[in-house]
């Protein structure tokens, strides 16, 4: 595996994280981003610029990739420039979140050429990647898995999901739906001890001692919600996109998902009140908008402030039947 050269497209902050991983770990990269401020760190770390993924794909025998959407992923594995056209690399490591039918579609047009495309999406947001502890969920053959787990394990543990190409998407959308609905409802459940007078600190101090534990009690409120940060690391607009495909996918199965249309909806109305690139702990922002009152270190009793939101942006009103 060390004689190989690998290639990374996408270096967000997750990607550039991932890849730097990767070059500390010895491994020659190619790399392939359009924005400059991300390649060049990476560069002065021993890195190799590409401009495509093509070329990426020409230069590397195993090309990874972290990409924000669907369509993103679909043109860079599949598009005119796209890691399918490049001549060396036999093996496209999607560590994105895409849901199963890009995953399937993807994988199916790799095959047919004779390589392999395996999905490979990750938890543990950008600490994780900076660690090298992520979650990778991954299917795709068997053979390709254990060729690129050494791999892998340089970014975080690997769990094999499945050969079925999309089963490793199915359980990542589902982790991510479960972490969403715990920061929504966390946040109306926090909320309300504030009003009533609570500390929030204290309220995750206890949570996290009872049966209500949960990923928003015990990390994002006590990291990014409560010292006002909102600086989690997980952008609304892709946590929504996260949700909506999960959604989507179980009706798609006739599996009904009444809490998660709620949770969708919810990051809707965050995302519109506060953009897409907002960090998805704002979701706190829209609820503490409705209460009148606000969480955080000092919080104590309700907000004599405006239910209006942060300067800037913009109003937010309660659902009304």
């Amino acid at each position: 595996m060390s004689g190989q050269v690998l290639g990374f497209v996408g270096l967000g902050q997750m990607g550039s994280r991932m890849a730097a991983r990767l070059i500390d770990a010895g491994h020659r990269l190619v790399v392939c981003d359009p924005v400059e401020a991300a390649v060049a760190p990476l560069l002065a770390r021993g890195a190799e610029r590409a401009a495509t993924p093509m070329e990426v794909a020409d230069r590397a025998d195993i090309v990874l990739g972290s990409l924000p959407t669907p369509d993103v992923v679909r043109a860079v594995g599949l598009g005119p420039d796209g890691v399918l056209q490049g001549q060396r690399a036999r093996r496209f490591i999607d560590l994105s979140t895409t849901g199963p039918r890009v995953a399937q579609q993807v994988a199916a047009v790799f095959t047919g050429q004779g390589r392999t495309a395996i999905d490979a999406p990750v938890s543990g947001g950008i600490t994780g990647a900076e660690k090298g502890t992520l979650a990778i969920m991954v299917s795709g053959p068997r053979d390709a898995y254990e060729e690129i787990a050494p791999i892998l394990a340089i970014l975080g543990k690997p769990f094999f999901c499945g050969e079925q190409p999309g089963q490793a998407q199915v359980m990542k959308l589902c982790n991510n739906l479960l972490a969403a609905a715990a920061l929504a409802v966390s946040s109306e459940a926090i909320v309300m001890g504030v009003k009533a007078g609570l500390d929030p600190s204290l309220m995750c101090e206890v949570i996290n001692a009872s049966s209500g534990r949960n990923s928003a009690t015990q990390d994002k409120f006590p990291r990014a919600i409560i010292p006002r940060s909102f600086d989690f690391g997980f952008a609304t607009g892709l946590s929504h996109k996260d949700v909506r495909l999960c959604v989507d996918e179980a009706e798609a199965m006739g599996v009904p998902m009444v809490v998660g249309s709620a949770v969708r909806q919810m990051l809707a109305v965050t995302s519109a009140s506060f953009g897409a690139e907002s960090d998805f702990t704002s979701i706190v922002r829209v609820v503490e908008a409705w209460a009148g009152v606000e969480v955080g270190a000092a919080a104590s009793a309700p907000s004599t402030r405006s239910p209006a939101l942060q300067p800037g942006s913009s109003d937010v009103r309660p659902f009304k039947g």
